[in-house]
C-alpha cells in the first residue's frame, strides 16, 4: 500500500456528496486538537463527546467543538466521520459500544492509537452497519495535556499514517486521508495494520523498554550508592526522558501490540548476546564495528531525500550560555535575516556543552543560511547532535 490513493478527486465524498458532521470522541490533546483542526479548516460541524463533564464543559468554552456532550449516541448520531481520540486500552471497548448505536450507514470511523492489531479485530461489527473503519496513527504530541493543549497546529508536516485493511473500500480511503490532509495539514501515510505495529514497535514501543529498564537498573545501584543518581547527567537523560513517561499508558500499548514487540525483544536480546560476547573476549574488532555500524546508522537517519519520501528535517543545534534573553537573541538574529524556523526546543545540559537549542529550518537552503549567520553572531553551531 501506499500514499497514491491521496491524490484522488473529489475529497469530500461520493458523488458530491459533502461531510457535514465530525464526532470526535475524547477531547484531551490529541482529540482536541483534533476537533480544532476540523473547526477551524472545513465547514464541518464538530462534536465532542468526553465522560469528564469538566473536559467538554473546556472543550465548548474555548471553542474547541461545536458542540460537547456527555452522553454518547447524540455525539455520533448522523456523523459521516467519527475518531475515537482515546488511549489505546479504552478503544476496542469504545469500539464495541459504537457498534452498538444506530450509525449512519456511510460513516467512517477512525482512531489515533498507536497500535493498529487490537482495534483491527473489534472493528467488524460496524461493517454490519453499514459504516467503515480506518485505522489512524496522527505521530505528533506535545509536552502539555488535556483540551487546554489543543492546537490546530499539532499535527502540521507530521507524519498521520492510515491503516486500512485489504477489504477497505478504496473510495473510503480516499475520502478520510483527503479530509485529513485538508484539516490537519499532515502529511499523510498508507500503511498495513500489521506492519504499522512493528515499524512503531521498534521505533518508539521498545525504546520506551529499553530506557524504563535502564533507569529501573540504575536505580537498583543507587540504592546502595548514591552517586549514581548524582553523576547521572545530560547524556543519561537525553537517552532515558521517555521513561517518565506515564506507566497506565505504556502498559496498554505494550498489551495492545504484545506480538510485535516480543519479537523486537528477542531481536534486542540477541543483539545484547552478541555485543556481551564480544566485551567478554576482548574483541575490539567487533567492539569498534558495533559502534561503528551504530554511529553511521544514525548519521543517514535524516536519509528521506529520495523521490516519493518525506523531505529531511533541516536541523542545527546552537549552544546558548543559560542567562536571560539567549533563545530571544537568536530568534532575534535569525528573524533579520528573513528566516522561519519551523520549529524550536531547548535540550538539557550536557557533560560536555553548555545549554543546546535545537532550531529546525524548512529547507536545507535555510538551513545553511542560519548556520553561516548564527556563526557569525558568536554562537558555537553544530549540525548534529
Amino acid at each position: 500500500m501506499n500514499a497514491s490513493w491521496m491524490s484522488w478527486p473529489n475529497a469530500w465524498g461520493n458523488g458530491g456528496i459533502k461531510m457535514k458532521k465530525a464526532a470526535v470522541l475524547g477531547t484531551g490533546l490529541i482529540g482536541g486538537s483534533l476537533a480544532l483542526c476540523l473547526k477551524e479548516r472545513t465547514d464541518m460541524e464538530v462534536h465532542g463527546y468526553d465522560s469528564s463533564a469538566e473536559s467538554v464543559r473546556l472543550a465548548e468554552a474555548s471553542g474547541v467543538v461545536h458542540r460537547g456532550h456527555t452522553e454518547l449516541e447524540p455525539a455520533v448520531e448522523g456523523a459521516d466521520v467519527i475518531f475515537l481520540a482515546v488511549p489505546v486500552g479504552s478503544a476496542p471497548g469504545l469500539l464495541e459500544w459504537l457498534a452498538g448505536l444506530p450509525l449512519k450507514p456511510s460513516c467512517i470511523v477512525s482512531d489515533v492509537g498507536s497500535t493498529k492489531g487490537k482495534i483491527v479485530e473489534h472493528a467488524g461489527r460496524l461493517s454490519r452497519l453499514g459504516a467503515t473503519f480506518i485505522g489512524g496513527h496522527p505521530m505528533a504530541g506535545s509536552h502539555r495535556s488535556g483540551v487546554q493543549a489543543a492546537s490546530s497546529l499539532l499535527f502540521e508536516n507530521a507524519y498521520y499514517v492510515l491503516t486500512p485493511i485489504p477489504a477497505t473500500p478504496l473510495s473510503e480511503v480516499q475520502k478520510l486521508s483527503r479530509l485529513l490532509e485538508k484539516a490537519t495539514r499532515a502529511r499523510l501515510v498508507i500503511m498495513d495494520p500489521a506492519h504499522h505495529d512493528r515499524v512503531v514497535g521498534a521505533i518508539s514501543h521498545l525504546p520506551h523498554i529499553l530506557a524504563a529498564a535502564l533507569v529501573n537498573q540504575v536505580a537498583d545501584y543507587n540504592a546502595s550508592n548514591e552517586w549514581f543518581h548524582r553523576l547521572a547527567a545530560g547524556g543519561f537523560r537525553d537517552l532515558t526522558r521517555v521513561a517518565a513517561s506515564d506507566p497506565v499508558m505504556w502498559r496498554d500499548i505494550l498489551l495492545s501490540n504484545r506480538e510485535a514487540v516480543l519479537d523486537l525483544l528477542e531481536d534486542w536480546t540477541e543483539g545484547m548476546r552478541r555485543i556481551r560476547e564480544a566485551v567478554h573476549n576482548s574483541d575490539a574488532g567487533r567492539i569498534e564495528g558495533f559502534f561503528r555500524r551504530a554511529k553511521e546508522a544514525r548519521e543517514g537517519l535524516p536519509e528521506r531525500r529520495k523521490p516519493g519520501m518525506i523531505p529531511p528535517a533541516h536541523e542545527i543545534y546552537v549552544d546558548v550560555p543559560d542567562i536571560p534573553g539567549e533563545i530571544a537573541g537568536v530568534a532575534h538574529l535569525l528573524g533579520e535575516e528573513g528566516i522561519n524556523l519551523r520549529n524550536i526546543g531547548v535540550m538539557e545540559n550536557r557533560e560536555d556543552r553548555a545549554g543546546v537549542l535545537r532550531l529546525v529550518l524548512n529547507t536545507e537552503e535555510e538551513r545553511e543560511k542560519a548556520e553561516k549567520r548564527l556563526k557569525a553572531g558568536g554562537y558555537q553551531v553544530f549540525t548534529s547532535e
